[in-house]
């Protein structure tokens, strides 16, 4: 299922999202514009991107990547990069309103870090580049969940068949969009384990279920006070409007 937007609003404007969004956009912009072809796109992996076997063998020298390797993106396509700012946006502004814009920062990097160590840990010996902001925003995933489990997400209906029953577009809880996120990375990342440790490419499963393990129990550590446990709006439903005479406005009012 993929989630479209939410119904959570925000009670400040999420800086450091918007910005973390803009980094990982430039970042591929300047990755498009560095590479001149197939060898060179992979040197500019190997160089900036973590390679586990790197940081085994000589981690102070390679400790830069486990950072580059966040913002950096396959530049040989927009999906990727597309998907991983689509969650982000929708999911990551919240969290951020929960924790506050210096330690949402905070937040974002460890779970990024965490994630990549258990790509490490997973394949210490791969040569093969790891690169994307996955890892971290499987970490945000996990701590709107955490805060927000009933809220509503939008996603696109995937199965066309069903499209003539509830429409192209239907309602579901956060916490069932993020757990099937986390279960469909753990089966495939299980289903993938030999493919890992023999060094071939592909999606650092890992990586994200590592980010995700992180970010459960850092949005603990980092939340400023309760959560809103009285606002309407963490129900699946957004709330009704409330009469004119509740608002305290004229019933014309806009």
């Amino acid at each position: 299922m993929i989630p479209i937007r939410d119904r959570l609003p925000t009670r400040s404007l999420p800086v450091v999202n918007y910005l973390l969004i803009a980094t990982n956009i430039l970042v591929f912009v300047l990755e498009q514009q560095a590479i001149t072809g197939p060898r060179s796109a992979h040197l500019l992996l190997e160089t900036y991107g973590l390679v586990p076997a790197a940081i085994v063998q000589a981690p102070a020298e390679n400790l830069v990547t486990v950072f580059t390797s966040m913002f950096m993106h396959d530049p040989t396509g927009w999906l990727h990069l597309g998907g991983n700012m689509l969650f982000l946006w929708i999911f990551g502004d919240n969290v951020e309103d929960a924790l506050g814009h210096v330690r949402y920062l905070a937040f974002y990097l460890l779970a990024g870090i965490a994630a990549a160590a258990a790509q490490i840990a997973i394949s210490p010996f791969s040569l093969v580049p790891m690169v994307g902001a996955s890892g971290a925003i499987a970490g945000v995933l996990a701590a709107y969940a955490s805060l927000y489990p009933r809220a509503a997400i939008t996603v696109l209906n995937p199965i066309p068949i069903l499209w003539i029953f509830f429409g192209l577009f239907f309602d579901l809880p956060a916490w069932l969009v993020i757990a099937e996120f986390f279960v469909v990375n753990l089966v495939n990342g299980v289903a993938s384990t030999a493919q890992v440790a023999g060094g071939a490419g592909g999606v650092a499963f890992f990586a994200h279920l590592g980010g995700f393990v992180a970010g459960l129990f850092l949005v603990r550590v980092f939340v400023q006070g309760p959560p809103r446990t009285h606002d309407p709006w963490r129900g699946f439903r957004p709330p009704p409007r409330p009469p004119a005479a509740e608002t305290g406005r004229r019933p014309w009012d806009a």
